[in-house]
């Protein structure tokens, strides 16, 4: 298929009625007013049931229902596009595994949970493998396949509120040219918005969402950053991180050498600084991923993770922590050095539930 074919068929795959997903039955659960240039400081989680397109599932109502009674109103999720399209026909898009995402837009609805959906992996880019067959940022027919998922989740939720549905571009993009960046961002941005003008949009930062990107910065939307640094405290003997298992057992604060230590006031000067520039410019700011591996001494886990904490409240920042169940998170995480409570047979981890909820 050529790519005058590609839009030709885009546009009339596109042609479909937003589903009607107002609200029916349950109370309202007001948020606080979202806008780009000031995020509500919205704190919560990554769920990861699409985040692999090989093992979709569908999104767990336990898991609002327990974040709302612990207090946060956030829910990141990150998804491959492979869960409802294939990776060979990037517009065949199936029905099934889409409303399980509005499912999750619900279930948000009546626990009071923003719903923040992310293409973890689009058509032509993802962060982790398997490589996809074109390039997003140098092909045109992987922009205008992104594009076209956009525009469709555009159509799909239009009329909701931005209190309760927020939209984040692409994952981590990395070490890219700004102007290859800004240009797909603005095509994205240009196809959400010829369907839902109002939406509220978010772009990763660059350098895998650690550096602000500030010729985004008269487009209208917000920006999410991320709190990983130290990788040798976040992703201390994981497997995907090569050289890690090489790694001495970290410490916080953490020295690598004599001129290269990791404490609160690098993270202040690194971490916070250049994206508190950013919303000089009138970009909100959230932080969209963060935490650390299962490997990491618990208490040098609690001690980093209250620094940045600290940080992000000073800054009027939410957060959503990678992840609620698994080895980063609190329940499920399989940690050496914690004594767990049974939670609904799950196995939650008290000491970090705590100090995130004054988080």
């Amino acid at each position: 298929m050529n790519r005058r074919q590609f839009l030709k068929t885009a546009a009339a795959a596109g042609a479909t009625a937003a589903l009607d997903l107002r609200p029916v039955g349950a109370a309202e659960i007001p948020l606080s007013p979202a806008s780009a240039r000031r995020l509500p400081r919205w704190r919560g989680f990554n769920l990861t049931e699409k985040f692999n397109g090989d093992r979709p599932q569908p999104f767990r109502e336990a898991d609002f229902e327990w974040m709302a009674g612990w207090g946060f109103n956030f829910a990141r999720l990150p998804m491959s596009y492979r869960c409802w399209a294939d990776v060979n026909d990037w517009l065949k898009l199936r029905e099934s595994a889409l409303r399980e995402v509005d499912q999750a837009v619900e279930f948000g609805r009546q626990y009071g949970i923003h719903v923040n959906l992310n293409l973890h992996r689009a058509p032509g880019y993802c962060v982790n493998p398997p490589k996809e067959p074109l390039d997003l940022w140098s092909d045109a027919k992987a922009l205008d396949a992104c594009a076209f998922h956009w525009a469709h989740l555009a159509r799909r939720y239009r009329g909701l509120p931005n209190t309760r549905v927020s939209f984040d571009l692409l994952n981590e993009p990395g070490d890219l040219p700004e102007a290859t960046y800004a240009r797909v961002v603005r095509r994205l941005v240009e196809a959400i918005r010829g369907e839902d003008p109002e939406r509220l949009v978010i772009a990763d930062g660059l350098r895998w969402g650690t550096r602000p990107v500030p010729s985004l910065a008269g487009l209208g939307i917000a920006q999410s950053t991320r709190g990983y640094d130290p990788t040798r405290i976040s992703h201390y003997r994981a497997s995907w991180m090569r050289g890690s298992d090489t790694w001495p057992e970290p410490t916080w604060p953490l020295t690598i050498k004599s001129n290269d230590v990791w404490d609160k006031a690098r993270l202040r000067k690194e971490r916070i600084e250049p994206w508190q520039a950013l919303e000089r410019l009138g970009v909100g700011v959230h932080v969209g991923e963060w935490g650390a591996f299962r490997f990491t001494p618990h208490t040098v886990v609690l001690a980093w993770m209250r620094d940045y904490l600290a940080l992000w409240r000073e800054a009027g920042w939410g957060w959503s922590l990678w992840n609620l169940r698994g080895g980063f998170g609190m329940l499920d995480s399989e940690r050496a050095d914690v004594s767990y409570e049974d939670f609904h047979g799950h196995k939650l981890d008290r000491g970090m539930l705590e100090l995130l909820r004054v988080g």
